[in-house]
């Protein structure tokens, strides 16, 4: 494998630059530059994917790796990583799963998908610093719209966390609105086993989308005093979710009903409800 001084320099006289000319673009001194070059020093690899970027590379091909085997490797990385989280949205062994994480990318510095998975098992607000830096480093550098869309949803989420709304509307501006994804595009117009797993994965993130609305709502017409209203929302929530008590887990999903889901929005029914008498 090349080292990365050595792909650095080569990459910058390709394109005719000095030293003085990369170091200004990416923020650091041309002595930084020179080091990294005569292989005294490593960039920090929170600029790998800078640096990739400025030169029009992934940082797969910035370390000359193979880019089919680094793409099986991180992939087993990556579930790895899927196991320690678990089921559901909150991480099950934060530490384990950013352990993972910080050993594949010691292997693959600067990978998109690694730190993507990084930035979204970091807590927040107590890292929100720290979710922000790499969220800007992912989103300014990345090839994936995917990778640069929830880059900028999770900083949106950081800066609310540090009472930073401006900040926070200033990302969540750089979300486009798309109403329609790639699971219902292909349930819709893929035939056989592609549309089966399709469909099944959108109705299970849609039905969570449209909980976690009606939850918004009541806590939102709670805070205006509006129990009544909030109730109303609840209640929708608990008839949509008792709905699914007949379904059934997949090869691909698991079932979509959660009794602790009806529990917990029963109990906040019940704080809505006004007492008789």
């Amino acid at each position: 494998m090349v080292k990365l001084g050595e792909k650095i320099r080569t990459l910058r006289k390709q394109r005719g630059l000095s030293q003085e000319v990369l170091a200004e673009h990416l923020g650091v001194s041309f002595q930084a530059i020179s080091k990294w070059e005569n292989g005294s020093t490593m960039p920090d690899v929170m600029l790998i994917p800078a640096i990739a970027s400025f030169f029009g590379v992934s940082t797969d091909e910035l370390f000359d790796f193979n880019l089919y085997e680094t793409e099986k490797k991180v992939e087993a990385i990556v579930d790895a990583y899927s196991e320690a989280w678990g089921k559901g949205d909150v991480c099950r062994n934060p530490e384990e799963c950013e352990r993972i994480l910080r050993a594949g990318l010691k292997q693959y510095p600067g990978n998109e998908v690694l730190l993507n998975c990084l930035i979204g098992t970091i807590p927040i607000p107590e890292r929100a610093e720290e979710v922000i830096e790499i969220g800007k480093q992912l989103a300014a550098s990345t090839r994936f719209d995917e990778i640069r869309i929830d880059a900028y949803r999770i900083m949106a989420e950081a800066y609310k966390s540090l009472g930073e709304d401006a900040m926070c509307r200033e990302a969540v501006g750089k979300i486009p609105e798309i109403y329609f994804s790639a699971l219902s595009v292909k349930a819709e117009l893929l035939d056989g086993e592609e549309r089966f797993e399709a469909a099944n994965k959108e109705k299970c993130l849609c039905l969570e989308h449209l909980l976690r609305m009606l939850s918004i709502l009541a806590d939102h017409y709670a805070a205006e005093g509006e129990r009544e209203k909030a109730r109303i929302q609840l209640d929708i929530a608990h008839r949509v979710i008792a709905a699914f008590e007949n379904d059934f887990p997949t090869r691909y999903t698991r079932s979509p009903y959660d009794p602790a889901q009806i529990e917990e929005i029963s109990r906040r029914i019940d704080v809505m409800t006004p007492d008789e008498g």
